[in-house]
């Protein structure tokens, strides 16, 4: 019986790394879709108080044929353990991954108490995602401040002036900083860290990779956001693609309440593949048509481009 027949037919068959240069490799699996979850956000983003309850959302999400749900920090009403553990069980029951925790700190300013106060409230959170069991958060660089409202920051298109005497090269040491040591901390817990591009330093994709590349961790990387990205967004979003942990994509159903981007998520959803990005898809519903009924047709229309 000579090697190739060996290979063949014997056990050692079933084992790639037997195989010479002169073998044919076996196919590389096929490519699957990529699971889509959904923000609890996407319910209550716009003061629907009615939709504020975590296990409301966590049970439409359900109703609705999501794969994963992902939480709002500041939509809880308790970070207490006993509290986590509830939602926990109710999202296994209900056979639904918490797959992403969406939190909100800030490290543009000069002031160290303030970035201290700002890292334990980001460890606070780390341990929250770890009681939960989410294996990625959701995390910002922050805003300068010098904006009076949301309201303003969208007319400015995200763009809020530095502190006065300081500059954005002066605010990238304080977020690296930040992020350095937090990193260590998620790491211990098992939970990474995404950089979203969501204004200040996260308003364009050289910022965003700026600080992921200096701080340079497997648990800082990036939480990726079709919506934020107010101009030019295709080329914006590949350049952050390969660091990418999870994906949140904007549907506006009923006009923005700020604005409305025309995505094109086919498109996006090869840009991804292109990257090798495998992992979830989480629809944040910003739309002003009633979520209930613009939540199924987004995530109908998810599905299809992520297929």
């Amino acid at each position: 019986m000579n090697r190739r027949h060996f290979l063949a037919t014997g056990a050692l068959a079933a084992l790639p790394s037997v195989l010479h240069a002169d073998e044919t490799p076996a196919p590389a699996p096929a490519s699957r879709p990529n699971r889509i979850g959904i923000s609890s956000y996407s319910f209550w983003g716009f003061n629907r108080e009615d939709l504020r309850p975590i296990d409301v959302c966590i049970e439409h999400a359900a109703r609705m044929g999501f794969d994963g749900f992902e939480i709002l920090q500041k939509q809880l009403t308790s970070w207490e353990p006993a509290e986590l553990m509830k939602i926990k069980r109710r999202a296994f029951l209900l056979g639904l991954d918490l797959m992403g925790y969406s939190t909100h700190q800030g490290f543009l300013s000069p002031d160290k108490e303030k970035r201290q106060k700002n890292h334990d409230h980001t460890l606070a959170c780390l341990e929250q995602a770890y009681n939960l069991g989410i294996p990625t958060m959701r995390v910002n660089s922050g805003t300068w401040g010098t904006t009076k409202d949301f309201d303003e920051l969208m007319q400015k298109r995200g763009a809020d002036d530095p502190l006065p005497g300081f500059t954005e090269d002066d605010a990238y040491p304080w977020v690296i900083e930040a992020y350095g040591k937090l990193a260590g901390e998620a790491g211990k817990r098992g939970v990474v860290m995404g950089l979203e591009n969501h204004w200040g330093l996260g308003r364009t994709p050289q910022g965003v990779k700026r600080v992921v590349d200096a701080v340079n961790s497997p648990w800082l990387k990036v939480t990726l956001d079709t919506g934020n990205f107010l101009e030019d967004p295709y080329d914006r979003l590949a350049m952050l693609a390969k660091d990418t942990v999870l994906m949140q994509a904007k549907t506006y159903y009923g006009g923005g309440v700020w604005y409305t981007l025309e995505l094109d998520y086919p498109r996006i959803a090869k840009i991804m593949k292109d990257a090798g990005y495998t992992g979830y898809v989480s629809l944040e519903f910003e739309g002003k048509e009633d979520p209930l009924t613009a939540i199924p047709k987004s995530l109908e229309m998810l599905r299809k481009a992520f297929a």
